[in-house]
């Protein structure tokens, strides 16, 4: 499971700290299956249309973000189009339905059931009798036992990324005929599904040298409605055509091109008439719906914007600007009007390309809803500050998810939830939302957690170069410019609890407004001001919660001015403890031991993630607000994963999962609790958040081998709770899945938790339409 889209830890402390004094967890038996999983908060938007509407023929042109290193999908370096090409050419047993449920395929299954439990698990597939791989052999129990002898994990011949499920299986055999087959499994598994899907041939797992190498590059057996042609790396595209030997509903397709394009250069391909369908960013979307959107008759430009904003005139310029040009071009000023109808002269060139790059566009539409899967916080609880359960409660705490969500989704129009569980999303028979074992958004909590660990305002911070608190840091992060300055201003004396009326804004007021004006583009920033300050009201009657004025942080430090602000060094009334701040302070950063609590949140700077800096500079303000300072670390996107996050050189990351129809199989390596290795190092297996607990693991353990799926959805929403109570991963939003496809493009663009029907894509024959979903709710599904 991998997101930045993309997966290891840290040991948490005992269950006693974690049910004690202020971390008491109180909703850990709150989740029961009674609970309703709710509805997806979208529905998929592919044109859908009926194949008898779709044309046979044509080739759909189809951008992804790389030219797979492998087409086996049990190797490591396998990625998103490894699985796009196995989906189309390989049997899988299950598919995910609208709901993100697994269901029987009947291309390949005709039935599959546990007919024993005691003394084993016996699992009986009877399969299609048409089913055949591409050279006409019968797909088979064969074929099964190849795949579970290379991903059992007990060669280690085999180069696999995973075995889970395949290394309980104790024998596989031919049942009644052919086309039937038996597993035996050695312990019970709930997710048996989740196997052989997809399906290889015995050709590929026959042996180490097939399984390591024999799928890289090509796949000679398939047994899809399409086939592999060519892996064409000098032309960075994959080609499948139709097999002709597949037994199904004959594609409608003769050939799909998976065209490895950069997000970047997508809208220019599009516009070059080079694509037909492509994920895109939030504001390529924008270009195309303003492409598509109703025109002036008399004038061809589009009457509304995105979102129903009015459009801008050509060249964004007005009638008294047009005006203005003419005049200076016919007047008297010879040298001014050469420059004027030079300048004329090229808008009216740029317009005319504007124009023919949105009649280009207008063949295409945006087709949107929510991915299967979710962007998290996640807090590095390996060292530093956040190895304290306490501050890590405090970050979750401090968080505004519900304004997160919205900072994202809102905008394209998409519901604007935040997810509120790890292991599933809404809709999907697991989900519950078990958020409230941690607690809804409370600064003033978040303050007293933050206390309770022994961080306060006003505590002396050491100089001279040493590190803010937090994870490792480069020295070139300790003293760039969002450390040193401000740290090195902190003053070692006590105010005794009083501020100066009068004194507190003068320097930093400017710059707490100038943050408050850039917050307040959002549209909700005014509510969120309003709760800030009353929790600031609030939090004022804290001894330790000293509101700072100016620039100095704590009330006893210099200005800029040089006077020292303490009681009896400078002008103006002076207010006793428990004083309201003025509207305009800003919350005084917190130390323990001579160190500031400053956070490492690591971030990456390539241009497809404006969304996750966003998100990130508004978790930082609601951070500010608690008197946590975040230190920003953009890094480029290739080392962003394996460098740091893997490697757990951050504090805070923004990095997402996706969703699984087998929570307990696939979301166990995500937060189990690390365990020393072999060599000494810590095995994170892919918790990168490095926070996990004994009890977490023996939930996933139960869910994972009953067969009752009502107890297994219970024992993982009660693992969800207690992942949340651990706060190591805090579940921000469904992330936002946004294409472009040619308007008459049927049956693919938003897939949502649906698999692809490959042998349905096609273009619509003459006259006909697809349909479209009505417009997302924003409102809670219920």
């Amino acid at each position: 499971m991998s997101h930045v889209g993309v997966g290891p830890r840290a040991v948490m402390r005992s269950v006693a700290f974690l049910t004690a004094g202020v971390l008491a967890v109180p909703a850990l038996a709150g989740c029961t299956s009674e609970e309703s999983a709710g509805k997806p908060l979208a529905a998929q938007d592919v044109g859908a249309a009926t194949r008898a509407s779709v044309s046979d023929g044509g080739t759909l042109r189809w951008a992804v973000d790389s030219v797979p290193d492998t087409l086996n999908t049990f190797q490591s370096d396998a990625d998103a189009t490894t699985t796009r090409v196995a989906q189309a050419v390989l049997p899988s047993m299950y598919r995910m339905d609208e709901n993100g449920s697994p269901v029987r395929n009947p291309d390949y299954l005709e039935s599959a059931e546990v007919v024993d439990t005691e003394p084993k698990q016996v699992v009986v597939y009877k399969l299609n009798q048409q089913a055949v791989w591409s050279d006409g052999r019968e797909i088979g129990a064969a074929d099964f036992a190849a795949q579970w002898r290379a991903l059992s994990g007990k060669d280690s011949a085999y180069w696999t990324a995973r075995n889970a499920g395949y290394d309980r299986i104790e024998k596989i055999e031919r049942g009644a005929d052919d086309l039937e087959v038996k597993v035996t499994f050695s312990r019970p598994y709930a997710d048996w599904k989740a196997l052989f899907s997809p399906l290889y041939p015995k050709d590929v797992m026959g042996t180490p040298d097939a399984f390591n190498d024999g799928a890289r590059r090509s796949l000679k057996v398939t047994a899809g409605p399409f086939t592999v042609k060519k892996v064409d790396t000098k032309a960075d595209q994959v080609v499948l055509t139709g097999n002709p030997r597949w037994w199904g509903a004959p594609a409608k397709l003769d050939k799909i091109v998976l065209r490895a394009v950069p997000r970047d250069e997508r809208v220019s391909e599009l516009v070059a008439g080079k694509l037909d369908l492509a994920e895109i960013d939030p504001e390529t979307a924008d270009e195309v719906t303003l492409a598509a959107a109703p025109r002036d008759p008399a004038t061809g430009t589009p009457l509304m914007g995105p979102q129903g904003s009015p459009a801008a005139g050509a060249q964004g310029r007005s009638a008294a600007e047009a005006l203005r040009s003419w005049a200076v071009a016919n007047g008297s000023d010879e040298e001014a009007a050469e420059e004027e109808i030079l300048a004329r002269e090229e808008r009216r060139e740029a317009e005319a390309k504007a124009a023919r790059r949105q009649k280009a566009l207008s063949g295409f539409e945006v087709r949107k809803s929510l991915e299967p899967a979710y962007t998290q916080l996640a807090l590095n609880g390996s060292g530093g500050p956040l190895a304290d359960e306490r501050v890590r409660r405090a970050v979750a705490r401090a968080l505004d998810r519900e304004k997160l969500a919205e900072t994202v989704l809102k905008p394209l129009g998409l519901p604007a939830e935040p997810v509120g569980s790890h292991l599933a999303l809404s809709g999907q028979p697991a989900y519950a939302d078990g958020s409230g074992a941690l607690g809804e958004q409370n600064a003033k909590e978040a303050r007293a957690l933050l206390a309770d660990a022994g961080w306060v305002r006003g505590g002396p911070v050491k100089k001279d170069g040493e590190k803010a608190a937090g994870a490792e840091k480069d020295e070139k992060d300790e003293k760039g410019e969002n450390g040193e300055d401000k740290e090195k201003k902190k003053s070692e004396g006590d105010d005794d609890g009083t501020y100066i009326v009068g004194e507190d804004n003068k320097n930093a007021g400017d710059k707490n407004a100038d943050s408050k004006n850039e917050d307040s583009k959002n549209e909700d920033s005014k509510n969120e001001d309003s709760k800030n300050e009353d929790s600031k009201n609030e939090d004022s009657k804290n001894p330790d919660d000293k509101s700072d004025g100016g620039t100095d942080r704590e009330s006893g430090e210099k200005h800029s001015s040089g006077k020292n602000t303490a009681q009896g060094g400078a002008p103006g009334a002076y207010a006793p403890k428990g004083t309201a701040a003025p509207a305009g302070s800003v919350a005084a950063p917190l130390a323990k031991d001579g160190k500031a609590l400053t956070l490492r949140f690591v971030l990456p700077s390539g241009p497809g993630s404006e969304t996750l800096r966003t998100v990130a500079d508004r978790i930082t303000d609601m951070l500010k607000d608690i008197g946590i300072g975040t230190e920003i670390t953009k890094v480029p996107d290739e080392s962003y994963f394996k460098d740091h996050i893997a490697a757990g050189e951050y504090d805070l990351a923004l990095y997402s999962w996706p969703a699984s129809a087998f929570p307990a199989t696939d979301a166990r390596p995500i937060y189990a609790k690390p365990v020393p290795a072999a060599d000494g190092s810590l095995n994170v297996a892919q918790n990168y958040t490095r926070v996990g607990t004994d009890q977490v693991d023996q939930l996933f353990d139960r869910a994972m081998t009953t067969l009752d799926q009502k107890e297994a959805r219970d024992l993982l929403r009660k693992a969800d709770s207690r992942i949340w109570a651990a706060a190591g991963s805090i579940p921000l939003y469904q992330r936002p899945q946004l294409t472009v496809a040619r308007k008459n493009l049927a049956n693919a663009g938003a897939f949502g938790f649906e698999t692809p029907v490959y042998e349905d894509m096609g273009f619509l024959e003459k006259g006909a339409q697809g349909s479209r979903p009505s417009a997302p709710s924003s409102s809670p599904s219920s």
